[in-house]
């Protein structure tokens, strides 16, 4: 008896099946892309220095990038005893076509928030290690110009985190910037 083949990869169904990997030139091409944005932002941002969406929000501080929180939860962000505006969506960000969106949300809340970021017309999005599922990383994969996710990263084994990959990631994207003390 043969065995039955996997569902078809859905690019309108955050709850799809679980894509193949990109292949290395294809996540190139989606780094590259995520780091060209002009702009980015950061959902599941959070103010508590032990999350990782405190210490990825940082990150784009610290490497002088303009990035913006998002967290519904929360007005706003501290940083290094600094506060930031925080937006409730993608559909808030002031030009959602020209921001990146690394995301730090679980993977029931990540499906929504794509589906959102879609649909105001994000391009990029950066899914960190334990914020997907297979259904999301399909969705990602085929409703954005970029998505980076999944295995085969740099530097960590965890899977592409900006944390681990982001510096050499910049590079890639022929990107400038400077590191800044918090």
């Amino acid at each position: 008896m043969a065995e039955p083949s996997p569902p078809p990869r859905s690019t309108t169904n955050p709850d799809a099946a679980t894509p193949p990997p990109q292949p290395a030139e294809t996540m190139e091409a989606a780094l590259r892309t995520f780091f060209s944005s002009p702009r980015f932002a950061v959902a599941g941002a959070s103010s508590d220095p032990n999350k990782f969406g405190h210490q990825i929000f940082k990150w784009y501080l610290a490497h002088s990038l303009p990035v913006a929180p998002l967290n519904p939860s929360s007005a706003s962000i501290t940083v290094a005893r600094a506060a930031y505006p925080a937006l409730a969506s993608p559909a808030a960000l002031p030009n959602p076509a020209a921001t990146a969106l690394s995301v730090v949300t679980p993977p029931k809340v990540t499906a929504a928030l794509l589906r959102d970021a879609a649909a105001a017309g994000v391009r990029a999005v950066w899914l960190q290690p334990g914020s997907f599922d297979g259904a999301a990383l399909a969705f990602a994969r085929g409703a954005f110009a970029a998505a980076v996710a999944g295995e085969g990263n740099v530097t960590g084994g965890e899977g592409w985190c900006v944390l681990m990959d982001g510096e050499e990631a910049l590079g890639l994207a022929g990107r400038e910037w400077k590191k800044v003390k918090l």
